[in-house]
């Protein structure tokens, strides 16, 4: 037996190690928690049903986001390989935690889950469910452009956060599909899908001077730290307006702004202090702030209004 496998972690503690680096489960849970639960919230009070969707539909809706998430996880893993090996090595592929193969192996096998929660619920969801697949296909392989995308950032960003309304519409599907057919006013929680995936990837890759990595190209050094925030900040406002119009669908337009505003004045707060003292470590914030918005906006959407609406409280 090799040395190298006598130092080898065993199998379960390799997948451990990567998860906590490339895909914390319990952090992008609560997340991927957040979203599936609010759409299929919202396509029900779309519906005029009052009540919480069924456990069948938010175990599906739960698990299938979930999933899919992992496997963009997975995608960005192919995708990066090479960048990977030459500026950051330090990184769990290059530096030989898993392989390549093995990923690939897991992404098939949670395609294999998604199918079977799609025909426990509804056969119909599979006809969704190859679309996200499909473009996911496509966007792993960078829909064959992938030095004209390279080049051009801003096609990069908003052709690869395309899938998340994709993702949406099939959460959703969860609910609206099984009932009968898709409501009015779903595409106001796609296009917010969007937006807040546009919100969270700027923000993910926000540094400070110090913590930028040679050959890796983040927002801060394409757009420097002014203008990254300023896309940062603008793409949170069209996501609070978004959200409001959707709340709007739902009866619950002014707690939604209200939060909208409320974290937005935050995160800006937090975006002129790393403007301000951008020492290492700063942009953490951005990207904390990120996700604590995605969440509570989610969750003004869908959530909040059916727990309000179920209680009688309004």
């Amino acid at each position: 037996m090799s040395s190298h496998a006598l130092s080898s972690p065993p199998l379960a503690s390799r997948w451990w190690i990567y998860q906590r680096e490339r895909f914390p489960i319990f952090n992008h849970g609560a997340l991927i928690a957040a979203f599936s639960l609010s759409a299929v919230c919202f396509s029900a009070l779309l519906r005029d049903s009052y009540h919480f969707p069924p456990l069948k539909t938010i175990v599906v809706a739960f698990l299938s986001s979930f999933l899919f998430f992992l496997q963009l996880r997975i995608a960005d893993e192919f995708k990066d390989a090479a960048e990977d090996a030459q500026f950051r090595p330090y990184r769990p592929v290059p530096r030989g935690l898993v392989t390549l193969r093995e990923l690939g192996v897991v992404a098939a096998v949670a395609a294999g889950l998604q199918l079977i929660l799609a025909l426990w619920l509804d056969p119909g969801l599979v006809l969704l469910l190859g679309v996200v697949w499909a473009y996911l296909a496509l966007m792993t392989r960078e829909f064959f452009v992938s030095a004209w995308l390279k080049r051009r950032p801003v096609h990069y960003l908003w052709t690869h956060m395309l899938i998340l309304p994709l993702i949406d519409l099939y959460v959703s599907g969860c609910d609206w599909l099984p009932a009968g057919g898709l409501p009015s006013g779903l595409a106001w929680l796609l296009a917010l899908s969007f937006l807040n995936g546009v919100v969270v990837e700027v923000g993910r890759k926000v540094r400070a001077p110090e913590d930028e990595e040679f050959g890796v190209e983040t927002y801060s050094v394409l757009w420097g730290r002014p203008g990254a925030i300023a896309v940062w900040l603008a793409a949170m406002a069209a996501a609070g307006i978004v959200a409001g119009m959707a709340g709007r669908r739902v009866y619950f337009e002014v707690l939604v702004f209200g939060i909208a505003i409320a974290v937005f004045l935050a995160a800006a707060l937090c975006a002129l202090r790393f403007l301000r003292q951008p020492k290492q470590g700063a942009g953490k914030i951005i990207e904390t702030m990120s996700g604590v918005w995605t969440v509570l906006v989610y969750t003004s959407c869908g959530i909040l209004p059916m727990l309000f609406y179920s209680r009688g409280a309004l």
